[in-house]
Parts: structure tokens; sequence; C-alpha cells
């Protein structure tokens, strides 16, 4: 019975031991095939990286500000007379705006011009009689003193009557206006605006780190949604004294001529400024570009040693240091050299060390200044 037992534990170790032999097998083949396995390549297109002179730019935004832009307002108050002007019209410097009623005044400039001839009238009598030493010499200063106030008094009315008659202080456009005939206007009561349009400010901020991108003489640019036509280049006019302690940036003043009146104050504007050192970069299509929160990388295609022997066109990831964008393209600073054949579609479904195969038939867009298409 114990021989029994015992032969057949042998013949089950054995029939267990082959299976375990010929599973392993079938393990190490399946590692070897895996191993040897090479996905089907991934199409692709690619680019030769070349090297270009760009011009650095700094982008800003900017708020157009007049030259010189005030609400013209009643400066005594009054009974508006008088309106010589309409809504947008365009006044020259000393032009009359409104006038106000000026009756009384003139009613009280006529009796004041009464007692100044009277005041001359008796200064001549009394000069004459201190002449024949009938008068005293404190009589004759008496009425020079009165005849010079008289005058003073005239003069007086005459200027507020003067300043009853609101003109342009300076040449521009005018707004809506904000009076009526017959109204009451108030000391200070806001007329209608009035804006200097040409030549036009435009400010805006920058970080400090950014300021020598800036230098007052620097030609700049400006562009607006809306605008039919952007304003000739302008040049930095101005730079403030201090940096905001808040947000660390400074104010930096442009100044643009506006023939056509585009531009316009409270407007908000895209402003750039161009140096005029060009920057030796290697620019790509943006959809070369692998964005990530660990660095940014492209995909540069070579040629590949292959696990198994021989070689295959994969790609090597390289993260890359970018700089601005113009259009399509993006600035490449440091990371590839020129010659180097990188992938411009098609980066997503990429890893490092993956096989592919280039189709430049349709190539993605490469335009520093694209213009939108109709559909």
């Amino acid at each position: 019975m114990a021989k029994r037992m015992t032969l057949m534990l042998i013949v089950l170790l054995s029939f267990l031991a082959s299976i375990g032999f010929v599973k392993y097998r079938q393990i190490q083949a399946a590692i070897a095939q895996s191993t040897s396995f090479q996905p089907p390549p991934e199409a692709v297109t690619t680019t030769v990286a070349g090297r270009e002179l760009w011009n650095s730019s700094l982008g800003a935004i900017g708020t157009v500000e007049a030259v010189q832009g005030v609400t013209v307002s009643a400066d005594l108050p009054g009974v508006v007379e008088r309106i010589a002007f309409d809504s947008g019209d365009r006044v020259e410097r000393g032009d009359m705006l409104v006038r106000l009623d000026t009756r009384q005044e003139e009613a009280q400039l006529a009796a004041a011009a009464a007692r100044r001839e009277l005041a001359r009238l008796n200064l001549e009598r009394i000069g004459g009689l201190l002449e024949k030493g009938v008068t005293s010499r404190a009589e004759y200063d008496a009425a020079v003193a009165e005849r010079d106030q008289a005058e003073a008094i005239v003069g007086e009315i005459h200027a507020i009557i003067g300043r009853k008659t609101i003109r342009a202080p300076f040449s521009g456009m005018l707004g809506i206006r904000a009076v009526d005939l017959g109204q009451y206007l108030t000391s200070g009561q806001p007329i209608v605006p009035l804006q200097s349009l040409d030549p036009i400010y435009v400010n805006f901020d920058v970080p400090q780190q950014d300021l020598r991108q800036v230098p007052v003489g620097a030609t700049a640019s400006v562009s607006a949604d809306g605008v039919p036509e952007a304003a000739p280049a302008g040049r930095i006019t101005a730079i403030d004294s201090i940096v905001d302690s808040s947000t660390r940036n400074i104010r930096v003043q442009a100044a643009f001529a506006n023939p056509g009146l585009a531009l316009r104050p409270g407007m908000f504007v895209r402003v750039g400024v161009v140096q005029d050192v060009g920057t030796p970069v290697i620019p790509i299509p943006a959809s070369a570009i692998r964005y990530a929160p660990y660095g940014d990388s492209v995909f540069i295609v070579e040629e590949m040693e292959a696990p198994g022997g021989g070689s295959y066109r994969g790609v090597r990831q390289q993260f890359v240091r970018l700089g601005s964008a113009r259009g399509d393209l993006t600035a490449i600073l440091a990371g590839i050299e020129p010659g180097d054949e990188v992938v411009t579609s098609g980066v997503f479904k990429l890893r490092n060390g993956a096989a592919v195969e280039v189709n430049n038939e349709i190539q993605p867009g490469d335009d520093p200044s694209p213009q939108p298409e109709e559909s």
C-alpha cells in the first residue's frame, strides 16, 4: 500500500513539474515577444528649425487720454442768454460757447462809468485850483484817489461781464452740452466737455523689471477693437517718477498722431513697444509646443536604435524656453538648435522614444500675421 502511494505521489509531482515547465516556457516566450514588440509609428508633421532675428517687443494694455481735456463750467452764476455751439462741434481757442445774462452788470457799468467821468472832471477842477493856490495838496490827492477808485470799479464790472461770456480755453472737440437756453447756472456748473484729440496720449503700465525696454523716445504702436485703422506709430514721451508700491508697475505715457480722431479719451487699447535691436530666436508653430506645469517641451525627430537591433525614426522630448509670440509662431530662446527637425502636429499622442512617420502634405499655420478667414 505504501509503495502504491509513493508511486502515485511521484507521478503527480512529475505531472505538475511538466505543466509548470510548459507554462514557464510560454511566459518566457510572451515576455520576449512583448520586449521585441514595436507599436506602429505615429503620423506627424515636422519643420526644420531655423534662426531668425526678431525685434523684441513689449505688450501692454493702455487707456487713451487727451493731451488737454476739461469740462467747461460756469465761472459765475447767471441765466443762459445764448448758446453758440452744438454738441460735437470743433472749436478754436477763444471761441464763445455760452453767454450769460449781463443786463444787471451793464447797468452797473453805466453807473460806474458816470462816476468815473465825474471823478475825472472833479480832479481837473481841483488841479486848476491847486495851481492857483486856492486848494490844498491833500484835497488834490483825495481827488486822484477817487478817480482811480472809479476806474477800478469800471474795470471790475468789465471783468465780471467778460467772465459771464464762457469761451473755449483751447482748440478741440466738444462733447454733449449739459445746459439749455434760459437755464440758471450756479458757479462751477458743467456746461460741456472739451477735449484736444490730435495728438493724443496713451497711458499704460509696465512691470518694473521691463522698464529698460521702454526708454523715452522708443517707438510704440497702438490698436483697438472697433477702430478701423491703427493710429500712426507714436513715441514714448514720459515715464512716471514713482513705481506703484502695490503692483510694482510704473506708468508710461506715449503720444500718437490722431488725424482721423479714431482714438477717443477713455478707450481701451493694446500698446506695443518695439525695440530697435533684434533678438536671435528660433520660431516654430505654436502647435509644436507641449505646455506643462513642470516645463514646456517639443519633440525632435532623430534616428534611434531599436531594442532588437537596427534603427528607426523616433522622437526625443526636449524642454525649451519660450519667448514672445507672433501670430501662429512662438519664439524659442533655448533648448533647440538650427537644423533640428521639430514635430509640429500630433505632439499630444507622442512620448519619449516613440516611432513616427513624417507626412508634411498638410502643415499647421505658421503665419506671423494671420487674418481671419471667411466661413
